[in-house]
């Protein structure tokens, strides 16, 4: 009998060591986010990743909104403090029919009763991301990261996951 995972996240990620930030989304993230696009597209869902890999002098003025700019406060993280700054995070948002790109986490554009942005969830967190609106302090709704195990302080001290920390073609 064949058993096929869901989810393969990993248990025992390979992680390395680097003196030198990323520049892009790590390969097994962008290659999870195509397939969050296409399933979310199978299901009638058209998404539009808003945000990926993000310099720390972009999370610096981000972090600024709300604070010493005008807009609401957006994040609590400043430069080399995001998941995004390391290639391992997203961010995402829903386009309607019209071409609009919303943040409606109500908005049921596939009509099949349920809420598009559960169903992207859902869908991410079977690929392995973990979501922002799960988060018990700052909830951000639009945020998806794979950190490998890693946390924020690990990063900054140079560890990295491997390219192949996990098997990138969940289906």
């Amino acid at each position: 009998m064949l058993f096929l995972k869901e989810s393969p996240p990993p248990t025992e990620p390979k992680i390395i060591h680097s003196d030198s930030l990323p520049t892009e989304l790590h390969p097994i993230v962008k290659e999870r986010s195509n397939q969050l696009i296409q399933q979310a597209a199978d299901q009638g869902i058209v998404i539009v990743i808003t945000d990926g890999f993000r310099s720390g002098e972009d999370q610096d003025l981000l972090y600024e909104k709300g604070r010493s700019t005008e807009g609401n406060i957006v994040t609590n993280a400043k430069g080399g403090e995001s998941y995004h700054n390391y290639g391992l995070a997203i961010d995402f948002a829903l386009r309607t029919p019209s071409g609009n790109v919303i943040w409606d986490m109500q908005y049921d554009g596939n009509k099949n009763g349920k809420a598009d942005w559960t169903e992207v969830v859902k869908i991410a967190k079977a690929l392995g991301f973990e979501w922002g609106g799960d988060w018990a302090k700052f909830k951000d709704y639009p945020h998806l990261q794979m950190d490998f195990g890693l946390t924020i302080a690990q990063l900054q001290n140079g560890e990295r996951p491997a390219d192949s920390s996990i098997t990138a073609d969940t289906k």
